[in-house]
């Protein structure tokens, strides 16, 4: 490993201030300026180290370009419409989106096209992918942050955004709550720096994160919390309850409400690797409370439809029948591969039910497409 790693760079930070929080290790192993793996690398596709829905089928994109046309006109058909893509990772649901939407044009000349994106190389992805389109609002335009995204009626779509979010752990003891830290560990040397979880059994101001309901969970529980998803949904109720509009969430997790579970992982090379290793060089990631995600933005003043598994939703939305039709004039080969691609996205023992789909939209705005009209009580 060279001298110039993320590794260094955190063993030396633990040298000097002690063990950090999961939260913090993942935050620097995601996003590091220099070292961190989303600033660093372009980990999608098969030459990465995942593949997304949108790598998987065209289908994907194209459906969701459509529900947002859709979901456009029950605003209103607003003049000029903020298209936001959190974590865009590398244009591609967007560009197909945009595509579909061009059956539609006079919402196509509405859109502004934003992206939150932070990797200048996933940056440089992006813009290859849209290069060439124009819209009434130019841009693309990227941004750091939601907060950065000019005012104005927005539709907003995060697929993978929210699991990527850095999460603080707590762990149950014979002596109650206590959160996980990373520290360095005393086995490593100064060439090869490791690192092991531990737990805070001075302070552990995380404790404080365990809802009401879990105090009694046995010893030896994990729950994760992340702050930082709830603050960005937050952030986009907020904006949608004010300033009109919906938003599309779409991620790998759970609708239980907060519960308790170990779920953080690190994926390297198409492989689970273990989370502590080489940071910088892996994606780690953890389940969703999408539960906790709709109540967040709920306090804010937007409304939440859903979730529904991602199977449902996509067949809700004629993922089918679209299936169907780019079959009428494949090859054989390719017929076979928009079905086992229909198949991973739709499948229940695939992408179909573990993925979540959660809307949330401005108040008095109808169920948006592919929901039930009655969001939960």
């Amino acid at each position: 490993m060279s001298a110039e790693s993320l590794a260094h760079h955190l063993a030396r930070r633990m040298m000097v201030e002690g063990p950090m929080t999961v939260a913090s290790f993942m935050a620097e192993a995601l996003g590091h300026p220099r070292w961190g793996y989303y600033t660093a690398h372009d980990p999608f596709g098969a030459a990465g180290d995942f593949i997304t829905a949108p790598d998987i089928s065209q289908m994907f994109g194209e459906l969701i370009g459509l529900w947002a046309a859709d979901t456009w006109q029950r605003l209103g058909m607003p003049e000029h419409l903020r298209l936001i893509e959190l974590g865009p990772g590398r244009g591609t649901l967007m560009s197909d989106a945009l595509r579909a939407a061009s059956a539609l044009p006079p919402f196509r000349d509405a859109l502004s096209v934003h992206f939150v994106e932070t990797s200048p190389v996933l940056r440089r992805r992006q813009a290859q992918a849209l290069a060439g389109q124009r819209f009434t609002g130019g841009g693309p335009h990227w941004h750091d942050r939601l907060e950065d995204v000019p005012d104005g009626p927005a539709i907003v779509v995060a697929n993978e955004f929210f699991d990527a979010l850095p999460i603080r752990q707590v762990q149950k003891t014979p002596h109650g709550w206590k959160e996980r830290l990373v520290d360095l560990d005393p086995a490593s040397t100064p060439d090869a720096p490791r690192f092991r979880f531990v737990l805070d059994l001075v302070g552990s101001p995380g404790a404080a994160l365990v809802p009401a309901g879990l105090e009694n969970a046995p010893a030896g529980s994990v729950f994760e919390s992340s702050p930082a998803s709830l603050a960005v949904a937050r952030v986009l109720g907020a904006r949608l309850a004010a300033q009109g509009g919906a938003a599309l969430i779409i991620d790998y997790g759970h609708d239980l409400g907060p519960a308790v579970g170990e779920t953080l992982q690190a994926v390297r090379r198409h492989a689970y690797a273990p989370v502590l290793d080489d940071p910088g060089e892996a994606d780690i990631t953890a389940h969703v409370d999408f539960e906790s995600l709709a109540e967040a933005a709920a306090e804010t003043g937007a409304v939440a439809f859903g979730p529904v598994e991602q199977g449902e939703w996509l067949s809700r939305l004629g993922i089918g029948q679209r299936a169907a039709v780019l079959k009428r004039t494949a090859t054989p080969k390719q017929a076979a591969d928009i079905d086992t691609a229909l198949q991973r996205l739709i499948g229940a023992d695939q992408m179909g039910t573990l993925f979540k789909v959660l809307a949330l939209t401005c108040p008095g705005l109808e169920a948006p497409a592919g929901f039930d009209p009655v969001p939960p009580t």
